[in-house]
């Protein structure tokens, strides 16, 4: 039987600059751009009692808490803390599969102290990093990932949770469809539709008729509800696309204005790629209309995509296809990606907005 933990900082971001700045303790901050299109990328744990959360505009943040204070980003930091708490990982193994910078998943089924009981190893690494950063951590601990990343988010902030292959049904059975994997807001108002509520619920539906509603994620589904995932802790990750998007003050339709806010987008992104030595030869657009509607194209070249000279007129090229004269533009975002069959993903929630 395999020993998972999911390790996950309690609101990282927020937690950093609180620690930084005594000033901001005790108080609801939320890290994030102040604009007026801006995102919540971290809230406080003070901020979350007046109902503010990740995802949220800065503006409606606003609304429900009068008192908010706004703090600037500041990754380089975040970057270097997470890079501590790594180093205090490897201590135990070295299978560690990082998620982002504030989470990640370690095999601790054979590690390095001999330590037979992984919650003793989670117990041990939270004081730890307790200690050299003093932030709080919380830890899931299960037999598979997808029960260990429940877990670590069951009883925050400082928890842990252990789930036990003889407490997984009983635990599934109580557990709100949408606390998992790949259960969002569509699926869910599906599942709702099916009267589907709980991972007891979900259980009881047979396979077939969760493929024919989910497609191939009704094997996985079908899985969860009965605490099956064998997918593994990948500690060798390779990365496979890198990309970046702008929102805007206002929406866009006019030529020149588009042209502009590609550019600036072009200029985010080559920097980023230049930074992080990524070499990539499919380029794909994403843009987000005022609507929220979201459409995106790609293509692939035989040669590598590093340089503003290389990715402007490409992305020029790709923005023909996208009608936006009568249909505003909210957000241009552009990646490049190794993948035949570029998936692009969004920014963390800190990116430019």
């Amino acid at each position: 039987m395999r020993k998972i933990i999911h390790l996950d900082m309690d609101a990282f971001y927020a937690s950093v600059e609180q620690r930084d700045d005594k000033s901001l303790r005790g108080k609801p901050i939320v890290v994030g751009h102040d604009a007026p299109r801006g995102v919540v990328a971290t809230a406080s744990y003070e901020a979350r009692t007046f109902g503010v959360h990740s995802a949220m505009s800065i503006q409606k943040a606003k609304q429900l808490c009068k008192d908010l204070i706004i703090v600037e980003p500041h990754f380089e930091k975040y970057k270097e803390v997470s890079q501590t708490i790594r180093l205090l990982m490897h201590k135990y193994t070295d299978i560690i599969e990082p998620v982002s910078l504030d989470e990640a998943f370690m095999d601790v089924t054979e590690n390095k102290i001999g330590e037979n009981l992984a919650v003793n190893i989670a117990k041990e690494l939270k004081n730890e990093i307790l200690c050299q950063t003093l932030l709080t951590s919380s830890a899931g601990v299960s037999y598979n990932k997808f029960l260990a990343k429940i877990a670590s988010d069951w009883n925050k902030p400082n928890g842990l949770k252990v789930i036990h292959p003889s407490q997984a049904e009983r635990f599934i059975d109580g557990l709100k469809v949408e606390k998992i994997w790949g259960v969002g807001k569509k699926t869910l108002i599906k599942m709702h539709s099916l009267g589907i509520y709980n991972g007891k619920q979900l259980r009881e539906v047979p396979l077939l008729e969760l493929t024919k509603n989910f497609g191939k994620m009704g094997k996985v589904f079908y899985d969860y509800a009965r605490g099956i995932d064998n997918s593994i802790v990948e500690s060798s990750w390779e990365r496979k696309s890198i990309s970046c998007e702008h929102t805007m003050e206002e929406d866009i339709s006019d030529k020149t204005s588009v042209i502009v806010a590609l550019y600036n987008v072009v200029l985010d992104l080559v920097s980023r790629i230049e930074r992080s030595g990524f070499k990539g030869m499919r380029l794909t657009l994403k843009i987000k209309y005022y609507d929220f509607t979201i459409k995106t194209c790609s293509l692939t070249q035989k040669q590598i995509l590093d340089t503003k000279d290389k990715i402007l007129p490409l992305a020029k090229e790709l923005m023909k296809k996208i009608p936006y004269q009568e249909k505003p533009l909210r957000l241009i975002g552009l990646g490049v990606s190794l993948e035949d069959k570029a998936v692009y993903k969004e920014l963390e929630l800190f990116g430019n907005n």
